[in-house]
């Protein structure tokens, strides 16, 4: 099969004119938001990080042909509420955790490799839209540093590779970041995060990019690929096929989603996914809470909703169907949503994993109003 590269998944995407990269601030193009077709600056979407419209012929024609369009194409439909300025285009602090270019290190045991900018869609809530599509300056291009600080951490058990999407790399880089990271004898696991499983499952037939796993496993580490499914319905035969072939190389599969308002913000919808997704040997992994990311507060669900809805879902699922975590990643650490205590109506949460590792595992407590979508909303008392 032939290598995808950056060039042709453009090639099966449909963008408005233009990209946020060198756009000029006072050239004026036309958007079509879900709403409405409206002429904007260019230099507006630039600073408001607008990105342009990406959708990979699979996943348009796979919402399409389901019963549930309406709601999924607000994950790939620019609106004109992304012109709201309200948000922040770095949530969880990823800059000051950058120990070398392109890899974060904010947790002792894991290392964030950042290994392009390119994505097969353009998520309307993605939390690096900062970089996505746009720029490489996050990006590692040095693989050789990267290893070096990684080999200097021994503390460091597993590498994510994420983006971007690592599977919009040609299937030969990636085997060339391998190649670094493969000698390294206290990495035990590597993961990559990726939505093209999702939204173009179709570059998973490349037997090159299956030899990447097959390396893994090969060389006695952990083999992960964590996919993102927010609702089951981008759940395509296309997709099981390849997860089924990969899960028989010896690949893990874990998925985390988010919870979106619109998308699946209830209890059917919710309970179906993490039921479906098990089914098909996907283990329910994190349900994120919306970032406060610019231009992203239509999808955000207050803390309140967010925790019925899932201790509904909860009630309607097996203990192995439930292994998911309902987290917010924070500028402190992956913060655990548990629930309301009964006697005081405090929101309770815990730091599953915390930048200052003192805290991972502390539980803490805080007022919650009705209108609280994120930790920075809730009171200090």
């Amino acid at each position: 099969m032939t290598e995808f590269s950056d060039t042709r998944v453009n090639d099966l995407c449909k963008t408005f004119d233009g990209a946020p990269q060198g756009w000029a601030p006072d050239t004026m193009t036309t958007v079509d938001f879900i709403e409405e077709t409206r002429t904007v600056s260019e230099g507006e979407l630039a600073i408001k990080a607008i990105t342009p419209r990406r959708v990979p012929r699979f996943y348009e024609d796979h919402i399409r042909a389901s019963n549930y369009y309406d709601k999924l194409k607000l994950i790939i439909e620019p609106s004109v509420l992304e012109l709201d300025a309200k948000g922040m285009l770095d949530t969880s602090g990823e800059a000051e955790n950058t120990v070398v270019p392109g890899l974060q290190h904010k947790y002792p045991q894991t290392g964030l490799m950042l290994v392009t900018e390119q994505c097969a869609a353009f998520c309307r809530y993605c939390f690096r839209k900062r970089f996505v599509g746009t720029s490489q300056d996050e990006v590692a291009v040095d693989y050789s540093r990267v290893a070096d600080y990684i080999h200097h951490h021994p503390e460091m058990s597993n590498v994510l590779m994420s983006g971007g999407d690592p599977f919009m790399l040609k299937s030969r880089v990636l085997h060339e970041i391998l190649d670094h990271l493969l000698p390294i004898p206290h990495l035990t696991s590597i993961r990559m995060g990726t939505k093209t499983v999702t939204f173009n499952p179709l570059r998973l037939r490349d037997e090159k990019l299956k030899d990447v796993f097959r390396r893994i496993v090969d060389a006695g580490k952990s083999a992960v690929i964590v996919t993102h499914f927010d609702h089951f319905a981008e759940i395509s035969d296309e997709a099981q096929t390849q997860i089924a072939e990969l899960r028989h190389i010896g690949v893990q599969f874990l998925n985390q989603g988010v919870l979106l308002k619109g998308v699946n913000d209830d209890e059917e919808t919710l309970t179906r996914t993490f039921a479906e997704l098990h089914a098909i040997g996907l283990r329910p992994y994190y349900l994120f809470q919306t970032r406060p990311v610019l231009g992203a507060s239509r999808f955000q669900v207050p803390l309140r909703e967010g925790v019925e809805l899932v201790r509904a879902a909860q009630r309607n699922l097996s203990g192995i169907q439930k292994t998911f975590r309902y987290v917010m990643s924070h500028v402190t650490g992956k913060i655990e949503i548990v629930g309301f205590d009964a006697g005081t109506d405090r929101l309770v949460m815990r730091y599953h994993q915390a930048k200052d590792p003192g805290k991972t595992g502390q539980v803490f407590t805080r007022p919650c109003s009705a209108n609280a979508m994120w930790l920075d909303d809730l009171q200090w008392t």
